[in-house]
């Protein structure tokens, strides 16, 4: 085999993945496994580095599996429907975001109020007010 193309681990190595992580991605059919030769390993083609990695970082930047397998499906030449996608990321993250804000200040107005109460470890005034109150 020429040096353009590597074995399932010279894959992984290069693209800081494990084993598992690709064969995951063959699964879900992100890449496409290589025929397997009669005897010997099957070879990846080195634009799969390229590939795996653009998996991995997008799902750092909070894309699903699914919404990868749209990015890759629509490639280059499709630059626009990209961004559309990704706009609609980046709102459902700033939506999380101000859900993690307000969680937190709920969170902290519970604690406080913990802190502050006089009930003694007999009971926990967080944990009944979670249980007795919608927050």
């Amino acid at each position: 085999m020429t040096s353009t193309t590597f074995t399932i681990g010279k894959l992984a190595a290069a693209a800081e993945v494990n084993v598992e992580t690709i064969r995951y991605y063959q699964r879900l059919k992100l890449i496409i496994e290589p025929p397997k030769p009669t005897q010997g390993y099957r070879h990846y083609p080195a634009e799969y580095v390229l590939r795996v990695r653009f998996i991995k970082r997008a799902q750092q930047l909070g894309f699903m599996l699914k919404e990868i397998q749209e990015l890759l499906e629509l490639g280059d030449g499709h630059c626009q429907q990209v961004q559309q996608l990704a706009q609609i990321k980046l709102k459902k993250i700033e939506e999380r975001i101000a859900d993690l804000n307000a969680m937190h200040g709920v969170l902290d107005s519970l604690l406080t109020q913990c802190q502050t109460s006089k009930t003694g470890d007999a009971r926990c005034a967080l944990i009944e007010t979670i249980a007795t109150h919608k927050i």
